[in-house]
């Protein structure tokens, strides 16, 4: 099992409208490196729910459900299925996993544009470890 994190701005779709959902198609990401990292996950990883903008906060954990399929005429682009397992116990903003030596080499946190990323189990560990503390 891999680990991974998308991001999403919650005014677009957020953490809340996937569990009203129960599942998404993780589509329209045309970024290069990020569209690699979709092509990477498998059914059974697991992804850190994070919402971009005001927020900036991990908020849930949810599960690739199918791999990778294209999306769009173009080739070049896919998607993914996912579906929301549990919120995180309390959200951990970006603030505290900058602060966080474990994630120091973190990838969204040194490719900050980038809207889907892999993290380390270390690095899944340490952020789980952060969610605990409310």
């Amino acid at each position: 099992m891999a680990f991974w994190v998308m991001k999403s701005e919650p005014g677009s779709y957020g953490w809340d409208d996937l569990v009203r959902d129960g599942a998404t198609e993780w589509d329209g990401v045309r970024n290069h490196a990020a569209a690699a990292h979709l092509r990477a996950m498998a059914p059974g990883d697991r992804v850190l729910f994070y919402h971009s903008g005001e927020q900036k906060a991990a908020v849930g954990v949810a599960e690739v459900t199918r791999a990778a399929r294209a999306d769009g005429d173009a080739g070049n682009w896919v998607s993914v299925a996912i579906r929301p397992l549990d919120p995180l116990p309390a959200p951990v903003t970006l603030a505290a996993m900058k602060a966080a030596p474990a994630l120091a080499d973190m990838a969204m946190l040194r490719q900050s544009r980038l809207s889907v990323s892999p993290v380390t189990a270390a690095q899944w560990d340490a952020i789980m470890a952060l969610a605990q503390r409310t």
